[in-house]
């Protein structure tokens, strides 16, 4: 009797301790990659680089925040990228025509809000795969904005509308403070609201949610939703920052945010994982990028190490997977 309590107790002391690791690795990983960043570049450590990852990281990290509520229900959003361009064109043709930074701001919120709608909509009442439904509105997107664009920029003139890209606030970059206000949004949701326990539910067993009373298509619609606000949220800061919108913008993001998301410690099968550690997974893929540029290194070896490191995140989620499954 006493064996069978002893091993119980150490079952959960060891799952106590797997669950940890899991929030606390992404912390971990930050640190030894700014240790190995400071010794490969002295100038990492630098106010003004500091300062340029922290903004670098925004647009990811939102898109990021948005996509661990998908990632949370064990779904998946490639579509984010296409939906953070078009937002971006169209915000900037609603500027170049009527010079209003307040209603491209609000075209670009309802795209993002609508475009994740329909996505949710596919995937929750449809129960089309969100692989399949997402990568089908990933592209269907991407040719919408060439179509706007024909292929070419669209310059940006309004100072109001580049103070979100560019603007300041006490020294603060103002893409930054948005992060932070979003994330701790976020995290209340998550943390503090009836919604935010029925996302966890329904990533965690779906019927099981279902039995319970949770409405489960809505439940996964709303996540989708979210994202895609997160995603014209996004939209408007890029462009805001670079002065323009860009044909080819968004292209890529979504492998920086599943890739900020998996290291944050959200697993890809859902209903275990948090929000705020996607900012460190957001700074991990940032760091990446800063230190290399700064090393010299081919821009297309970029891609090549954001690879690696997402197959490593996959590789250690399943690990800590299996762990969790044999201290139980």
């Amino acid at each position: 009797m006493h064996l069978e309590v002893s091993v119980k107790m150490n079952s959960v002391n060891k799952k106590k301790l797997i669950g940890r690791l899991n929030i606390y690795r992404s912390v971990l990983i930050l640190l030894v990659i700014c240790v190995f960043a400071t010794i490969l570049s002295p100038s990492f450590l630098s106010v003004a680089n500091l300062f340029n990852v922290f903004k670098q990281i925004t647009v990811a990290g939102i898109v990021g925040c948005g996509m661990t509520f998908v990632i949370l229900t064990g779904g998946i959003d490639l579509s984010v990228g296409s939906i953070l361009g078009l937002a971006g064109v169209l915000a900037s043709g609603i500027l170049e025509s009527t010079g209003n930074a307040g209603a491209a701001i609000l075209v670009a919120l309802a795209v993002g809000i609508g475009c994740g709608a329909v996505n949710g909509f596919f995937v929750a009442v449809c129960e089309i795969p969100p692989f399949i439904s997402t990568l089908g509105m990933m592209t269907l997107l991407r040719g919408c904005i060439l179509v706007y664009t024909k292929g070419s920029p669209i310059p940006i003139k309004v100072d109001a509308y580049k103070f979100f890209g560019k603007g300041t606030v006490a020294g603060v970059p103002v893409p930054v403070i948005i992060l932070i206000i979003l994330f701790l949004i976020a995290h209340y949701v998550l943390t503090q609201t009836s919604y935010g326990r029925s996302i966890y539910a329904f990533g965690g067993n779906r019927e099981a949610a279902r039995l319970s009373g949770i409405s489960v298509r809505f439940t996964e619609w709303m996540a989708y939703t979210l994202n895609g606000l997160m995603c014209g949220v996004a939209g408007v800061i890029l462009t805001a920052r670079l002065g323009s919108a860009q044909s080819t913008s968004g292209t890529g993001i979504e492998m920086d945010a599943i890739a900020a998301v998996i290291l944050g410690g959200t697993s890809l099968s859902g209903g275990v994982g948090f929000v705020l550690p996607t900012v460190v997974g957001a700074m991990i893929m940032g760091i990446i990028d800063n230190i290399l540029t700064l090393m010299n290194v081919n821009p297309h070896a970029t891609n090549i190490v954001k690879g690696a490191v997402i197959l490593i995140a996959v590789l250690v989620d399943k690990k800590v997977k299996d762990l969790s499954a044999k201290a139980e």
